[in-house]
C-alpha cells in the first residue's frame, strides 16, 4: 500500500511544480495541493496503523518528500514537516493520539520546537505562555508542537519537552515574508497562558532513551528510531531534492543555451559546465545515499530488537547536516554558472538557490553542531546534546 502512495504522490507532482509561483506569492502552500496530497495518503505514511497509518518504510516517506521538493521547494518542505509530525505523535499517550485522531485520523499537526516559551508546572500538567516561531504549514494543521525548557526551582532547565495544543488554544500571526521558502507559510503561534495536561506532554529524556509511552500500544521498530535521526532527515531532504530541482533544470535549460559572449558558444559544450553538472550531481547523489543507508540501518537494528549503537546515532547527525552541505554546494555550483537570466523572476534555478539557503539556516541543519557531537564521540568524550 505504502508504494501505491509513493505512485499517487508521483502523479501530482507535474501539478504541484505548475503551482509553485503560487506558493511563493501567497507565502503558504495552496489548499489544494494540501488536500491532493493527504488524498494519496501521504500524512499518514508514518502514522500509526492503529489510527489509520501505514507505518511505511521512513525511506520511502522520504523519497516521496524529496520529489515533492524537486517540483516545488516550499511545498516539500511543507510536506515534510506536516508528513514526520504523526511519527512523532505517535511516541505520545494514547490519550493524547486519541484526542487528536479519534474523531480524524487526518488532522494535521505543526510545530515549533524552540524552546522559548514560559513553562510552569502545575497540578496535573502545565501553563504555557509565549510565541514561538516558524511553524512551517501551520494554516493547514488543526494542532501544534511546541517546544518548552522546564526549570527548577533555582532557575537551572531540569527537563524539556514538547507540549501539544489544539488550535483553539492558540493563535497564528501572519508573519512570513522571506527571500527563501517563501511558500512555506512558516507563521508565528502565540499562547496566551493555556493549560497543557501531562499527557500532551513528550520528554526528550525519552524520546533520547528511544523509551517513551507511545511504545507501549505502537510496537512497530518504526517508533523505536530516534527522534534526532527521524525529524533531523526530515529539514534535510527538502534541501536535497530543491538541489535535483536545480540541477535538472540546468541541465534542461543548458542544452540550448548559448554563451553570445564567449563567440556564440553552446554552453552544452563548455567543459567547465560539464564539470559542474557532474560535480552537482555527484554532490546530491552522495548526500541522498548517505541519508538513506543511515535510516534504513537504524531501522534494520530496530526491527531486530537491537540496540541503536551511539556511534550509528552520531554517524546520522553527521551525514544529515552534511547532506545539506552538499546540496548547497550544488546548487551553488549550478546557479555560478547558470547566466544573467536565471536571475529572473520564476526563473527554477534561482529559486531553488534561495530556497536552498533558506533551509539551510533551520537550527537543525546547522553543521558546527552535529559534527562537533560526531568529533565528541570519536574522541571517546561524553556526547549530551537532545539532538543525539
Amino acid at each position: 500500500m505504502s508504494e501505491q502512495v509513493l505512485e499517487a504522490v508521483r502523479a501530482l507532482v507535474p501539478t504541484i511544480r505548475e503551482r509553485a509561483a503560487e506558493a511563493e506569492e501567497a507565502r503558504r502552500v495552496p489548499e489544494a495541493t494540501i488536500d491532493e496530497l493527504a488524498g494519496t495518503g501521504f500524512f499518514r505514511l508514518l502514522q500509526p496503523k492503529r489510527y489509520g497509518g501505514y507505518e511505511a518504510d521512513p525511506v520511502l516517506f522520504y523519497t516521496a518528500v524529496k520529489e515533492i521538493a524537486a517540483a516545488c521547494g516550499s511545498t516539500g518542505w511543507v510536506a515534510s514537516v506536516l508528513g514526520v509530525h504523526p511519527w512523532q505523535l505517535g511516541l505520545f499517550p494514547d490519550e493524547a493520539q486519541r484526542e487528536v485522531w479519534g474523531e480524524d485520523p487526518d488532522t494535521r499537526i505543526s510545530s515549533s520546537y524552540a524552546p522559548v516559551g514560559r513553562i510552569t508546572p502545575v497540578e496535573g500538567g502545565f501553563r504555557v505562555s509565549g510565541r514561538w516561531s516558524f511553524s512551517s504549514g501551520c494554516d493547514h494543521a488543526q494542532w501544534v508542537f511546541l517546544g518548552g525548557m522546564i526549570l527548577g526551582a533555582d532557575g537551572v532547565p531540569v527537563d524539556m519537552r514538547t507540549f501539544l495544543l489544539p488550535r483553539s488554544d492558540y493563535q497564528i500571526i501572519d508573519v512570513w515574508d522571506t527571500v527563501g521558502l517563501r511558500g512555506t507559510g512558516s507563521n508565528d503561534i502565540l499562547v496566551e497562558d493555556v493549560f497543557v495536561p501531562e499527557h500532551r506532554t513528550l520528554s526528550f529524556a525519552h524520546t533520547s532513551a528511544l523509551d517513551c509511552p507511545g511504545n507501549a500500544v505502537n510496537t512497530s521498530a518504526l517508533y523505536r528510531l530516534p527522534f534526532a535521526a527521524v525529524f533531523s532527515t526530515t529539514i534535510s531532504v527538502p534541501v536535497v531534492g530543491i538541489a535535483q530541482s536545480a540541477l535538472d533544470s540546468y541541465i534542461q535549460v543548458t542544452r540550448e543555451r548559448y554563451r553570445v559572449s564567449y563567440g556564440n558558444q553552446k554552453v552544452a559544450e563548455d567543459p567547465h559546465a560539464q564539470v559542474r553538472i557532474a560535480t552537482a550531481a555527484s554532490e546530491i547523489d552522495a548526500a541522498w545515499l548517505q541519508l538513506s543507508r543511515n535510516i534504513s540501518e537504524q531501522r534494520r537494528l530496530a526491527e531486530a530488537g537491537e540496540e541503536l549503537p551511539l556511534k550509528l546515532r552520531l554517524v546520522t547527525r553527521r551525514d544529515q547536516v552534511m547532506a545539506t552541505q552538499r546540496a548547497i554546494k550544488a546548487v551553488d555550483l549550478l546557479f555560478e554558472n547558470a547566466g544573467g537570466r536565471a536571475l529572473t523572476s520564476g526563473n527554477a534555478v534561482q529559486r531553488a538557490w534561495r530556497d536552498a539557503h533558506a533551509g539551510r539556516v533551520h537550527a537543525v541543519n546547522d553543521p558546527e553542531r552535529a559534527l562537533t557531537m560526531y568529533g565528541q564521540g570519536a574522541l571517546g568524550l561524553e556526547v549530551t546534546d537532545v539532538m543525539m
